[in-house]
């Protein structure tokens, strides 16, 4: 197993072709994908010859970014993935952090406690300058992990689209995080 980050209760570690059914149960849940595609199911083909390969290919740029599988430690469970890398148009240390966890896995701490570790990797281990983050306005839940792992808002602003979600006249927030408040952050948690 390529295990990317560790943390107390978690290992992140590389996706793999077998990850597949852990996949479409996940994109599956209309509950997890409320706020990304209005809960509207995924056939598994979709999965397997387009999101699943998607993912894999960040692998074969480098180590250091791309879409981990999350694991429990004590139980092996599935419990979601993590993506940490920079989107398509941005700087190579401008990273763009991301989270789909099962909802047995909600309200554990698993989604701040993964998204701390990844930022921390980021900044101590990787160079990078800003991690950043996004969501619906209305996505509650998500905002709170964003910033319970430290990110602060930046803005809200609106997208237009072709057949929006329930909420999306709410518009969408960026959280975000540079390198100096993380700093200053670290340093204060060390006091």
């Amino acid at each position: 197993m390529n295990v990317f980050l560790e943390t107390d209760r978690l290992m992140l570690r590389q996706l793999t072709g077998d990850d597949v059914d852990n996949l479409y149960a996940l994109h599956n849940d209309p509950d997890v994908m409320q706020f990304l595609n209005g809960g509207t199911p995924t056939p598994r083909a979709v999965i397997a010859q387009e999101v699943l390969p998607r993912f894999l290919s960040y692998y074969e740029r480098g180590n250091a970014y791309g879409f981990w599988a999350v694991i429990e430690k004590h139980t092996g469970d599935f419990l979601g993935w993590f993506h940490f890398r920079p989107p398509e148009g941005h700087d190579a240390d401008d990273v763009e952090l991301g989270y789909r966890l099962h909802k047995a896995a909600w309200g554990k701490g698993y989604g701040t406690e993964g998204s701390r570790a990844l930022i921390r990797k980021g900044f101590a281990e990787l160079g990078v300058r800003r991690v950043f983050a996004g969501t619906m306005a209305v996505n509650v839940r998500s905002r709170r992990v964003m910033e319970k792992a430290g990110l602060m808002l930046v803005r809200t602003y609106h997208e237009e689209w072709d057949d929006p979600l329930p909420g999306a006249e709410h518009g969408e927030v960026e959280y975000a995080l540079e390198r100096a408040e993380w700093e200053r952050q670290e340093r204060d948690a060390a006091h």
